[in-house]
């Protein structure tokens, strides 16, 4: 009987080896079985993406160019192996739910030549990646990165004509047909609508020791991946960047044993699902640190974009002692846990270590102290990276934190920049805010002092941040991660009537539109960009605004269409808040509010647009209502118009 057991698993075990020598095809489904990924090995590795049978992405190629091979011609399949991930995640700061779900099925498969090609298939998304085991250094010369679509789709692209960018493009509307390659590429996210309801989300995940990668049109209905090269030689450029003065002839040096960045696809049946979507998060490298309690996210008072211009004070207002203790108290008051210390604070933007004459940093950082306040410094990228002993420095002083400003680049050397940042950061308890950077792609997780990344066109773009755009960053942006949009506007404008200054900073929107991004946007440091004097004289705006958590237990969508508008309701312990925002066109619907506990009666507290905000955007009602599980809210909202409230 023995004998007979192990000549039929020697049989099986020769069964198996055949299939895999002679395997064309390999499919792999999401768990639930709605999404299917069909791998094609022939001369290349293949792969489309089904939705039900409806394809996504068709014969879409992925390839490696190493300096004396290329991974993915001719693949010689070793073996294949289905596996399956079921488990929970509790973040240490979680930003959409503090309970993630990770479940996803997998295929890795093993190729001659010491590298192997992973896809995972969630019910909302797949992701691939390359895997190399290879003895010492590898120069990466490109990666091939290609999508192909079985009909035309539309998308919304960042559009660019070079590598160096802060990430701040407004999106713009193209077919997939229209994305041609002569014209100019799209950094990271894009969103592909479709049809039928389907969005497509392309981002990637796990970026470490790699460039960021970029996309352009193939001119068939197709994107293709593109990357700036590693920098091998700097020269001057004044005191926030560099010139890049020689390159290598390869995107990434790196070593011979490593996993690279998911290529990810969220994959959303309706445009709900990329408001909680966190496959980002579920792909990227898990928390390093020991230690995480220091890690306090919290809002911030930020004086930049006002200039500090305060008034109806009885002192001399600037980037000094008065004026800033005038925001500690501010921050005191609302219980605001920072302030922003920007561009100004010290007496040269290249030398960290010596405040302007105007301030005494120290007595500030006490002051702040006894106050429950602490003090968040701006800094260049390149002062930092000249003086990483800083955070050192910056821990001894009692500073939390810093925000490093004007990257702008997204190569090998600067995503190692980023890293070696908030690991040097973390060893002194210090966390980080990027500013003029790309787009989160999980260090975050990895190192969750990583407060935000900026990569968005912002309310410090004044005039030129405007509703009909940011309507869409919980869809794209926010989707991938915490992103420092800056919000708060209390001398809020419809966008023709906006004439932002320095002395008067105006932000579109309705004043309901500004306090709703409260809620919707996402991020570990969440600025209240305007002037003190303001959010005083708009005390029971600035009463809501600075209640709203930057953390949450749940998120849900209550309802999303892409790029017209979108109503999140996000539980914090037993309180829900609820925002809404739309953009150039005016909306109204009704929600159910069935996420409530049912058979209970709560008090809800909310804002809406006036009766004039559609010409007058300053214009707003408070109003309370009894509400349950069973209410139907009908939700109105002037053009450029929001909703904000809370239940408890």
């Amino acid at each position: 009987m023995k004998n007979r057991l192990i000549a039929g698993m020697t049989f099986l075990l020769f069964l198996a080896a055949t299939f895999v020598s002679e395997a064309k095809k390999i499919e792999l489904l999401s768990p639930d079985g709605s999404l299917k990924v069909s791998v094609e090995l022939t001369d290349k590795i293949s792969y489309s993406v089904f939705n039900g049978t409806d394809p996504l992405l068709t014969n879409c190629r992925l390839q490696l160019n190493l300096k004396n091979e290329t991974l993915g011609v001719n693949p010689k399949l070793i073996r294949s192996k289905a596996g399956k991930i079921d488990e929970t995640i509790k973040p240490p700061i979680a930003y959409k739910n503090s309970i993630i779900n990770n479940k996803c099925n997998t295929l890795r498969m093993d190729f001659k030549g010491n590298y192997s090609v992973e896809f995972r298939a969630f019910n909302d998304g797949v992701a691939y990646r390359f895997l190399t085991d290879k003895k010492g250094e590898i120069d990466v010369l490109n990666e091939d990165f290609v999508v192909n679509f079985p009909s035309e789709y539309s998308g919304q692209f960042s559009l660019v004509r070079g590598f160096k960018t802060s990430c701040e493009e407004p999106y713009t509307t193209l077919a997939t047909t229209a994305f041609v390659k002569e014209e100019r590429m799209s950094y990271l996210p894009v969103l592909i609508d479709a049809g039928k309801g389907v969005k497509i989300l392309l981002s990637e995940a796990d970026l470490h020791d790699y460039p960021g990668m970029f996309v352009k049109g193939q001119g068939e209905n197709g994107m293709s991946s593109v990357f700036p090269k590693t920098p091998l030689e700097f020269g001057d450029d004044g005191d926030r960047s560099v010139k890049i003065v020689k390159e290598a002839d390869y995107i990434a040096r790196t070593v011979g044993k490593r996993s690279f960045p998911w290529r990810t696809f969220m994959i959303t049946k309706n445009d709900a699902q990329l408001i909680g979507n966190d496959l980002i998060f579920k792909l990227s490298t898990p928390n390093v640190l020991e230690k995480t309690d220091w890690i306090k996210p919290g809002q911030v008072s930020w004086e930049w974009w006002h200039d500090a211009r305060l008034y109806g004070v009885d002192f001399r207002s600037g980037y000094n002692m008065d004026s800033y203790k005038y925001y500690i108290d501010f921050a005191s008051k609302y219980k605001i846990p920072y302030i922003i210390m920007d561009e100004g604070w010290a007496a040269s933007t290249r030398d960290p270590f010596t405040p302007n004459s105007t301030i005494n940093l120290k007595e500030l950082i006490q002051y702040g102290k006894e106050r429950n306040v602490k003090i968040v410094l701006w800094l260049t990228w390149l002062t930092v990276d000249k003086h990483m002993e800083l955070f050192k420095t910056f821990h001894e002083w009692g500073v939390a934190g810093c925000k490093i400003d004007f990257m702008d680049r997204q190569d090998q050397w600067m995503v190692n920049f980023y890293e070696r940042v908030v690991k040097e950061a973390a060893k002194y308890d210090m966390m980080i805010d990027f500013h003029g950077a790309f787009k989160p792609s999980g260090l975050e997780r990895m190192y969750p002092n990583l407060m935000a990344h900026e990569g968005v066109r912002g309310l410090e773009q004044g005039g030129n941040c405007k509703p009909e755009n940011s309507v869409w960053l919980p869809f794209i942006r926010n989707a991938v991660g915490p992103m420092d949009f800056t919000p708060g506007s209390m001398n809020s404008a419809q966008p023709e009537d906006n004439r932002y200054t320095r002395a008067n900073a105006m932000g579109s929107g309705t004043r309901s539109f500004q306090m709703a991004l409260f809620v919707i946007f996402e991020t570990g440091l969440q600025m209240l960009a305007d002037n003190p004097v303001y959010y005083y004289r708009e005390h029971e705006c600035t009463e809501f605004m600075t209640s709203v958590p930057v953390t949450w237990d749940e998120t849900k969508a209550i309802y999303a269409k892409a790029g017209d508008a979108v109503m999140v309701a996000k539980r914090k312990a037993d309180k829900w808040f609820l925002g809404a925002i739309t953009g150039n066109k005016a909306q109204n619907f009704e929600v159910t509010l069935d996420f409530l506990p049912a058979g209970k009666d709560f008090k809800m507290t909310y804002f809406v647009d006036g009766i004039n905000a559609d010409r007058q955007a300053m214009d707003y009602k408070k109003k309370t209502m009894t509400v349950n599980s069973k209410t139907k809210l009908p939700v109105n909202m002037v053009r450029n118009g929001g909703f904000a409230g809370v239940i408890e």
